[in-house]
């Protein structure tokens, strides 16, 4: 394997790492995705613009509190390193579900793009700066869903 094979690897598997925590919940791997000071920005999702990273992922939690079933599927990736520094863009395919009260499911599925900031911070990637553009949303959400304003 080639040493810029091995880079688009590790961030590869940045990038899953993001949709695992996310998914599970584990917001203690929070700091091994992204850089100190890196920022989220989820305006497209109808979340707040950009943010440092611990309060987007605390205002993510909270949106995603209704919905326990998430399977983000992260695809098409493309990597342009430079040094320590480097850009990424996937899209990203994101169902999320429940059970309801009548015994059937609720899914809405958003799908789009991420674009990312990257920098190596000791010597490991992390996401400096990731941009949301969600330019799909497949169903509804329920009547009278409200998305959570930022505390």
């Amino acid at each position: 394997m080639t040493a810029i094979d091995q880079e688009f690897r590790e961030i590869e598997q940045l990038l899953y790492r993001y949709a695992w925590m996310v998914d599970r919940r584990e917001w203690f791997l929070m700091d091994e995705v992204f850089a100190p000071n890196g920022t989220i920005d989820y305006a497209s999702t109808g979340g707040p613009g950009r943010l440092p990273y611990e309060d987007a992922l605390t205002w993510l939690d909270k949106a995603l509190s209704e919905y326990p079933i998430n399977l983000h599927h992260i695809t098409n990736i493309s990597v342009d390193i430079s040094g320590d520094t480097g850009k990424s863009r996937c899209y990203f395919t994101a169902p999320m579900g429940r059970k309801e009260p009548n015994g059937g499911s609720l899914f809405v599925t958003n799908a789009g793009y991420y674009f990312d900031e990257l920098v190596r911070v000791n010597g490991a990637w992390r996401i400096a700066a990731r941009f949301c553009d969600m330019t799909i949303q497949i169903g509804s959400l329920p009547a009278g869903h409200v998305i959570p304003p930022v505390d």
